[in-house]
């Protein structure tokens, strides 16, 4: 039963790899063969852009079609690769029925730019209905629609049995406490790299115009260094480089149902560094690694990406049981 479960999982991964390269495929095969069919009867050049119903910018009918096929190449092979990356998390179907609605919309319009050219001796004369933006929205939309509907649920997220995950060895009525801090330096240099810029632009051209640099700055050196902390009121983010009072965000027990750890993967999960949302949860990754996982009472989940993690569960826990337990629950 475990070997089928492992075997399937690469399949469907690869399925919905696919279902989100397809939409592409489709519209390059359909723009070729609409212009094998009427590239005897197109103007050179072509009416390529439009300002309301009139033509204002032109290009070459084989240029105009080495472009859309490179844009639609590069999003597909892009649509293919952040699903690949991500075919574990819940945001899975809805970037297969963004790639839908995407392939569906850019493939209207340059098919509709293409016919529009169809037999026009003056490409000046080629005129673009607005009410065609609207229809190819509508297209975009109905082809997101379905693909969210034929790309299934979101992959469940494992669930541990409650009582699976560690316990910590702790005599009723004693307390302990865990802390750790977790840094990330590219988030240092980008951070330290803002203010400086900020000020040199300041002094040079203005305050005004540093203004925007010092504020970035100010905002990612606190999650640049982040002190992770377990104790008998919950989980706690504080930045290393501020107070310690100043939260970042705490978790009380009575929010969580329980906590476990995993190795987190930045990029896969969450596409990036630093404070992330995503659908189903959110969290502080740093970097990728040993996390500490937390499944609250709302359903979502809370990870943060710290050393250690397993200790830091294990006394999460216990101290959540007890909660519980005063609580009569």
């Amino acid at each position: 039963m475990k070997s089928a479960e492992r075997s399937a999982s690469p399949s469907t991964g690869s399925r919905r790899t696919w279902f989100a390269v397809l939409p592409f495929v489709v519209v390059i095969v359909v723009l070729g063969g609409l212009y094998a069919v009427v590239a005897g009867r197109l103007p050179d050049p072509l009416a390529t852009h439009f300002t309301g119903d009139r033509a204002d910018g032109f290009s070459s009918a084989p240029g105009f079609v080495a472009g859309c096929l490179a844009v639609l190449l590069v999003l597909g092979v892009g649509a293919g690769l952040s699903v690949r990356l991500r075919e574990h998390t819940p945001e899975v179907p809805w970037l297969i029925a963004g790639s839908c609605a995407t392939a569906a919309g850019l493939g209207y319009v340059m098919c509709l730019t293409r016919l529009a050219n169809v037999d026009v001796p003056d490409p000046a004369a080629v005129r673009q209905p607005l009410w065609q933006t609207a229809v190819s929205l509508g297209a975009a939309l109905l082809a997101g629609v379905l693909g969210r509907l034929l790309a299934g649920a979101a992959p469940a997220a494992p669930r541990r049995a409650r009582g699976a995950t560690p316990r910590l060895d702790l005599p009723d009525g004693a307390t302990a406490g865990w802390s750790r801090t977790i840094s990330s330096p590219p988030l240092v240099v980008l951070g330290v790299a803002m203010l400086g810029a900020g000020v040199v632009l300041g002094v040079l051209a203005g305050w005004l115009g540093g203004a925007g640099l010092l504020l970035g700055g100010v905002a990612v050196l606190p999650l640049a260094s982040v002190r992770v902390t377990v104790d008998r009121h919950g989980l706690a983010l504080s930045p290393a480089l501020l107070p310690y009072r100043v939260r970042l965000r705490r978790i009380p027990l009575d929010r969580i149902v329980e906590a476990g750890s995993r190795r987190i993967a930045c990029l896969a999960e969450f596409g990036g560094w630093g404070y992330r949302i995503r659908a189903g949860g959110s969290g502080l990754v740093l970097r990728s690694g040993e996390g500490i996982v937390v499944r609250l009472t709302n359903g979502r989940e809370f990870v943060v990406t710290v050393d250690d993690a397993a200790t830091a569960v294990a006394l999460l826990n216990t101290y959540t049981d007890r909660a519980r337990a005063r609580q009569g629950g």
